[in-house]
């Protein structure tokens, strides 16, 4: 039956492309939270002698919730792939919601002493888990709803957009609530109206996806699965199949792609709300528009570049943007932190132009990870390769603060970190395919050459009924 037919009514991949954004973007927001709170919870839950150490601490704990991140990927993925991308979606937002809001309910170490950072951290734990069943659903949903033609900016859409539009959620909400607890009044109540609002995303999210179907590619690999016998095999993939035979040098390639894709994304736009405070010492309200302004730059960067890998490539793509962050990130790191925190304007130009190139280098992965796998084990390949990757790339936020004997030393560290993440970067798109033109081939269970091009220089393919 084709996907145009099934279910109550005519399938529109528009729910299906816009919950997939909006899921990401919502739960994003409530994992960046943490960025923008780093100093009150450092002062409340993990105090200690080294304002540093402090800050390590916290981004200790943010890594926490990044190392979970592949089992629950692992987990969800394969629930994701058994049962269906939407009821896993909705299971996945819900979670994070609530644990987010729960992290607002966490006493201060003054309180009850070391049970705060315990409590705390079981409460990151949580949130990994779910997190990492995100990235097994909505990136999968979107793009596997949408036609061909759309397939790029989608992916920007999603991971990078996604991501921007999350951040700048955070952002309004930084601001909003910096101004109703100003000064003091932010570390004693503050920071925990921040983790309570990530609630109200995690509920729109689920109401977004009431009206979303099915993803029609899954939906017909589980018809040919009932009907076909040659095709009934490829819905018995297990995860090990990720691990062995062809799938394995796949697997391993794309974990080192995400770590470096990761690397720039949490060194720059990660690390932005820390690097403005503590490191610049931008004012409160100041901050939040710089980040509000960079974040709103993430979305259209990100969106722009995952249309451009539909018309030039995934492959050229990356290369392209990997090329110019070797260079550019780094010096745009050390001018931002040796601007004057009363030049707004500067330091407001300078963290768009990072928050641009960081971000729209990775722009076309989820769709590249995507191509990569069949639809039997697409939401499990992409998830735990993306949130492996990212998982890596997230812990270096932490080292680089723990290299750092004082924040005056933390711009050259990240300089010297996004380098050589950037470098890893380039070296293993390098060595990997164009993957463009691929997701109509999963069927067949096959990685081999994208299909050919007529005369036309577009792409013959079958139309996927």
């Amino acid at each position: 039956m084709p996907p145009s037919t099934r279910g109550s009514g005519t399938h529109s991949p528009l729910p299906a492309a816009f919950a997939s954004v909006m899921g990401w973007s919502f739960d994003l927001f409530d994992l960046f939270l943490l960025l923008y709170v780093a100093g009150p919870i450092g002062r409340q839950i993990f105090p200690a002698e080294s304002e540093t150490l402090s800050l390590a601490l916290v981004f200790a704990s943010f890594a926490v919730s990044i190392l979970l991140r592949p089992g629950g990927a692992a987990l969800f993925g394969e629930l994701a792939d058994r049962i269906g991308r939407k009821k896993i979606m909705v299971t996945v937002l819900a979670g994070v919601g609530l644990s987010t809001a729960a992290m607002g309910l966490v006493p201060t170490y003054a309180a009850i002493g070391v049970g705060a950072p315990i409590i705390f951290l079981i409460l990151r734990v949580v949130q990994g888990l779910f997190v990492g069943g995100v990235t097994a659903t909505t990136h999968t949903l979107g793009t596997e709803s949408v036609p061909e033609r759309w397939r790029g900016l989608m992916s920007g859409l999603i991971g990078g957009g996604g991501a921007g539009i999350g951040a700048t959620m955070a952002s309004v909400t930084f601001i909003v609530v910096g101004q109703l607890y100003p000064g003091d009044a932010f570390d004693e109540w503050g920071w925990r109206v921040m983790f309570f609002t990530g609630l109200l995303g995690a509920l729109l999210s689920l109401f977004v996806l009431s009206k979303v179907e099915e993803s029609p590619m899954w939906l017909e690999a589980q018809e040919a699965a009932k009907t076909s016998p040659a095709a009934a095999p490829a819905q018995k993939m297990r995860f090990k199949d990720l691990l062995t035979g062809k799938y394995r040098t796949i697997t391993l390639l794309n974990i080192a792609l995400a770590a470096g894709a990761g690397a720039q994304y949490y060194l720059t736009s990660g690390f932005l709300p820390t690097m403005l405070g503590p490191v610049v010492k931008v004012p409160t309200v100041e901050r939040g528009w710089i980040l509000l302004g960079a974040s709103l730059v993430v979305i259209v960067a990100a969106t722009g570049a995952g249309e451009l890998s539909q018309r030039i490539g995934r492959r050229k793509t990356m290369l392209i943007f990997g090329g110019i962050n070797i260079v550019a990130l780094p010096l745009l790191t050390i001018a931002i932190a040796g601007s004057d925190p009363s030049s707004t304007g500067t330091i407001l130009a300078l963290s768009c132009l990072l928050a641009c190139f960081a971000n729209a280098a990775y722009a076309p992965l989820m769709v590249f990870l995507n191509e990569r796998y069949p639809t039997a084990i697409r939401s499990r390949g992409t998830a735990i390769t993306w949130n492996t990757g990212f998982m890596l790339g997230g812990l270096l936020p932490t080292f680089v603060n723990l290299l750092s004997p004082t924040l005056a030393d933390i711009p050259i560290k990240l300089a010297i970190f996004l380098a050589a993440s950037t470098l890893i970067f380039i070296a293993v798109v390098l060595t990997s395919p164009e993957t463009r033109g691929r997701l109509e081939r999963s069927h067949a269970h096959d990685d081999g050459p994208p299909p050919p091009k007529n005369g036309k220089g577009t792409i013959n393919r079958t139309p996927h009924t």
